[in-house]
Parts: structure tokens; C-alpha cells; sequence
């Protein structure tokens, strides 16, 4: 059996963070991580102890974090709706605007609906409902039943009437 790469022990060490992180140990996440970064910096390692540090309240590290992985890897969309996110959290929703417009024209983004729906949140905290609207429909149009798209287009609409 050959030795694993440097490129697959680092994926390997992140997959393993990825699993620790959905069960809700956040600490041993961010250890994986570590390692995985230690191994091979990468945009998904860098996003994803982003991710977990920000579950243990260290936002500001998580943003750094998230501006590490976009230098390895600009067409990842990840890093950019994860900093709206944390801004957003810090209350700073002017500021993630740009952030969750940059996440929807990432190259590379699979959960597209994300940063449309994070959109929404914040026009809507905004007061400016019709965009939120859009928002949260094209949050649909990317996941149909997408349910906090749903709850939002629900909420504004009977807010509305």
C-alpha cells in the first residue's frame, strides 16, 4: 500500500474535521483542521476551521481564516457567504452586503441558495422587503423548498397585508 499524498492526507484529515464539526464537537473539529492545514494549506481547510472556531465564538479569527482561504482560492464561494455570515452575527450587515454578492458569483459553489437566503435576512432586518423578496425567491429557485427561504417569503408577505 503506497503512502497518501500530502494532497490526500490533508483531505483526509479534513473530511475527518468536516464529521466532528456536523456532530457538534467543535473543538476536536478545529484540531483536525490544524492538522489538515499543517499537512497542505487549503481554502476548504481554512473555511471549514472557520467554521469551527466560529461555533466557539472567535468570529474575528474565523474571518481571517476565511481571508486565507480566498487568497489560495478566489473562485471558492464559501469563504465569502461565511464572512457575510459572521458579520452579520456582529451586527455589521452593511458590511456583508458585498460578501454575499461575491459568494453568488464564485466560480466554485455548490450551496448556492446560501448567500441569496443570507441576503434576504439582512434586507430584511433593513426594512427593504421587496428585496428581501427576491432574495429568499432566488434562494428558492436555486433549492426549491429551501424552508428558510419559504418562512422568509411567508413572513414579509403576511408583514405586508
Amino acid at each position: 500500500m503506497r503512502p497518501l499524498t500530502a494532497d490526500e492526507r490533508a483531505r483526509e484529515l479534513w473530511e475527518a474535521g468536516t464529521e466532528r464539526l456536523i456532530q457538534g464537537q467543535h473543538e476536536e473539529a478545529e484540531r483536525l483542521f490544524l492538522q489538515s492545514l499543517a499537512v497542505k494549506p487549503t481554502a476548504e481547510g481554512y473555511t471549514f476551521h472557520g467554521w469551527a472556531i466560529s461555533f466557539l465564538g472567535r468570529l474575528d479569527e474565523a474571518i481571517e481564516d476565511c481571508r486565507k482561504a480566498i487568497e489560495i482560492d478566489p473562485e471558492f464561494g464559501n469563504p465569502y457567504n461565511d464572512i457575510g455570515v459572521y458579520l452579520m452575527q456582529k451586527g455589521q450587515l452593511d458590511e456583508a452586503i458585498p460578501w454575499l454578492e461575491r459568494a453568488k458569483l464564485a466560480g466554485r459553489y455548490e450551496p448556492r441558495h446560501f448567500p441569496h437566503s443570507n441576503l434576504g435576512r439582512i434586507y430584511e432586518q433593513k426594512g427593504l422587503w421587496r428585496q428581501a423578496i427576491g432574495e429568499y425567491k432566488e434562494a428558492l429557485r436555486q433549492n426549491p423548498g429551501f424552508h428558510s427561504a419559504q418562512q422568509g417569503i411567508a413572513r414579509l408577505r403576511a408583514r405586508m397585508n
